[in-house]
């Protein structure tokens, strides 16, 4: 009879110091660590365009935008995650070198692989954040995003967005056209169709 390897939980602070010595970013959730994946062009095209639209807008509030390498603290027990696009404009990540911990937007471009658990069990770790207003997912194979916005502690209010509608955020006071967003990503003739006929 074969033993089964057991699986030993690694602590939150051995995740930091572990991850810090490694050559690709992982996601740390209850004592697991999780290799973080390549996106596709038009993942890397969304979430390109978002940092370049937000960065002056949000500069002028003083407030920040990360991108991709930069993780999210959710507390200090974990999980530890990599949104795509994240904002904040809490004076105590001011200085932050490592993660953040506070953020008030977090941005994740959908993959077929991962759209449900960003949609699930992601939402859930992210809406422990008190001070996230806003989740927002955004599909990279149709002109369409989801926007979790917060109403009360445990309330959140769900607004889609479609072809030629614009994203409102008004926790840092944005509206952009979703076309913006989607500059130059390919979208399938077949996906826009779909759009017009709803």
């Amino acid at each position: 009879m074969i033993a089964e390897p057991q699986f030993m939980p690694m602590s939150p602070q051995d995740y930091l110091a572990w991850e810090a010595q490694q050559d690709e970013k992982y996601a740390y959730v209850d004592g697991e660590v999780f290799a973080m994946t390549g996106g596709t062009i038009p993942h890397n095209l969304i979430a390109g365009n978002l940092f370049a639209l937000l960065k002056s807008h949000v500069r002028q509030r003083g407030c920040r935008v990360f991108i991709a390498d930069v993780k999210v603290q959710i507390s200090h027990r974990g999980p530890y995650h990599y949104p795509d696009v994240m904002v904040s404009c809490d004076p105590r990540d001011k200085n932050a070198i490592k993660l953040i911990q506070y953020p008030c937007l977090i941005i994740e471009v959908l993959s077929p692989s991962t759209a449900a658990y960003d949609h699930h069990d992601k939402f859930t770790h992210y809406r422990q954040i008190p001070t996230l207003q806003d989740y927002v997912l955004i599909d990279a194979e149709k002109i369409s995003i989801d926007r979790y916005r917060r109403m009360a502690d445990r309330h959140w209010d769900l607004q889609t967005y479609l072809a030629g509608e614009s994203l409102d955020l008004s926790g840092i006071d944005w509206k952009i056209p979703l076309e913006r967003i989607y500059e130059d990503v390919p979208i399938s003739p077949q996906d826009d169709a779909e759009e017009a006929d709803q």
